[in-house]
């Protein structure tokens, strides 16, 4: 007898909704429950002082927001680290030759455009070819030193630079940003300041400018984080840059909810940002510092050709309760002409100019400058110019700066300048006493062109020190590549530096960056560069979604 097909296809059916109603119940058991996961999306607003010019790496010199900004958009060939050694980037290696007069280096595998196109060593040719031009809009002392410099393309990924003659410092050249030579190849040289590649660049750096963007109207920079840089991608969608006039301005955005994170906060609204509720402030030491620089050209004050009264000078000076009271401890003290981790540093030969009044009384003594209130010799009151620039951080400091020489008969006259072009033009005179300057030193420990002789007249040497030895010993470290044999010159540089004491040393800097708390997975820690502050980007997020999870069983206890 034949089954009952009808009957069989009724049973199945029967079974499938058995089986469904199990299923269901069962799904509807252990759904229950969700939970908020990171999701993908949204922009991060960062604020910022000041606003760029121009986005070109070979003329952001003298603009502190066009050098950051270029920082996160273009490599250079190498990159230094915060103790001074040589690290790779656009190039993963390179070698000299043993005349030590060439370099070659050797692109990375892979390395590409921001359009996709690959980075060459035709690439890097075109950009400093372009600073070899005589029509270079860019610094004059760039040109000046890659214009002996030989530049040969091997191949694709092998260039090679050879020098007239040894110079250890020349690495330090290579970090600058490298240019597309297939977007800026048909622009003349002389238009480079203007060409419309500033507005909308393409870099091979760790960030993307998005196009058809008027940043120079709206005060408002797009960037898109770059693929080929965070290959296991990001959260966030991109970044916003918003360009505020005064610090001011900038906290008072970020306190109405405008702003997801504070950049070159000034130190005295830290404590104000650090103090709001929804606030994580993040601080680090910078590659600057901060120094008072002696004028011993024998153009200002001549109580400052005598060492003992430079000395008196240091002694007379509190740096921690300057650091505390003016940039609410946002500052390290130190001494020297390099920053305390990097490998020439030798911080434990040089003097500790702490805070000893009695000390810097019978310096004075010592040197004929006696009496009570303000010291005088010969009748001539201790009078010094003190210049600084018209800014409210460096206001305070001279302020206080004079507020403490006082306390041992020194008077100080501030004297503040409006920008950093007067306040070049003045050190350039030398029409000053002491000023007190920020530096960024450069990565190689090279300071031919600050302290040596020949840089009283072709240099930054503006105090006019004029020691014989620290120049030799100056000319002789940059002659020569190893490290353990350059050393012994820093060295003996540094002898001299402290023997003489041309400039005092105050501090260096700490900057201070603050994220609101809803950026969630931030972590930041020492930026040594601009890009340092987002190393770990791909771990920020901004927006969540809820994903059902079984719900964990009843505690039945």
């Amino acid at each position: 007898m034949k089954p009952d097909i009808r009957w069989q296809a009724l049973l199945a059916l029967a079974g499938l909704a058995l089986v469904w109603m199990l299923l269901s119940y069962q799904v509807q058991s252990a759904a229950l429950c969700s939970v908020s996961v990171p999701a993908a999306g949204g922009t991060f607003v960062e604020g910022m002082v000041g606003r760029p010019l121009t986005l070109n790496p070979l003329l952001s010199d003298s603009y502190p927001v066009d050098r950051e900004l270029t920082d996160l958009i273009f490599d250079g060939l190498i990159r230094y680290d915060e103790e001074g050694q040589p690290q790779p980037a656009l190039a993963q290696e390179w070698t000299l030759s043993d005349d030590n007069l060439t370099f070659t280096f050797t692109l990375r595998e892979g390395a590409t455009w921001h359009d996709g196109r690959p980075v060459t060593a035709e690439d890097v040719a075109f950009t400093y070819g372009l600073i070899q031009n005589e029509a270079f809009p860019g610094p004059e002392h760039l040109r000046n030193l890659w214009l002996p410099v030989t530049i040969t393309v091997i191949d694709e990924r092998h260039i090679a630079f050879t020098l007239p003659q040894p110079y250890a410092p020349f690495l330090q050249a290579t970090t600058r940003g490298i240019l597309p030579a297939h977007l800026l190849g048909d622009v003349a040289v002389a238009d480079l300041a203007s060409a419309a590649f500033n507005q909308a660049p393409v870099g091979s750096g760790p960030f993307m400018v998005q196009p058809g963007q008027d940043w120079a109207r709206t005060a408002r920079l797009r960037l898109t984080p770059n693929a080929a840089y965070w290959r296991e991608g990001t959260q966030l969608s991109d970044i916003e840059i918003r360009f505020f006039a005064e610090a001011e301005a900038m906290l008072s955005a970020f306190a109405a909810g405008e702003l997801h994170g504070l950049n070159g906060l000034t130190p005295a609204l830290t404590p104000q940002a650090a103090a709001m509720d929804n606030a994580r402030l993040f601080t680090a030491v910078a590659p600057r510092y901060s120094s008072l620089l002696f004028n011993v050209s024998g153009t200002g004050a001549a109580a400052l050709l005598t060492k003992e009264v430079r000395q008196a000078l240091a002694y007379a000076l509190d740096r921690r309760a300057l650091v505390d009271t003016v940039l609410n401890g946002q500052g390290i003290e130190f001494d020297g002409p390099y920053l305390p981790d990097h490998w020439a540093a030798r911080p434990d030969q040089l003097t500790a100019y702490t805070y000893q009044p009695e000390t810097a009384a019978a310096l004075l003594d010592g040197a004929g400058w006696v009496g009570a209130g303000v010291r005088a010799r010969e009748g001539a009151p201790l009078t010094l110019r003190l210049l600084a620039l018209d800014r409210a951080d460096h206001r305070g400091l001279v302020e206080e700066i004079a507020r403490q020489w006082q306390a041992s008969g020194i008077e100080a006259q501030v004297t503040l300048v409006p920008d950093v072009n007067a306040l070049r033009q003045t050190l350039s005179e030398r029409n000053f006493d002491i000023a007190l300057v920020e530096i960024t030193p450069p990565n190689d420990p090279d300071l031919y062109d600050f302290w040596s002789q020949e840089a009283t007249v072709r240099g930054q040497n503006f105090g006019g020190w004029n020691n014989r030895r620290a120049s030799e010993a100056l000319e002789a470290g940059r002659q020569i590549y190893p490290q353990a044999e350059r050393a012994p010159y820093y060295e003996a540089f540094q002898r001299q530096f402290d023997g003489d004491l041309p400039s005092l040393t105050l501090y260096q800097h700490v900057d201070a960056y603050v994220l609101r708390d809803d950026v969630q997975g931030a972590e930041i820690g020492l930026v040594w560069q601009p890009r340092d502050r987002f190393q770990t980007l791909a771990a920020w997020f901004l927006n969540y979604r809820e994903v059902a999870v079984s719900c964990p069983p009843a505690n039945s206890g």
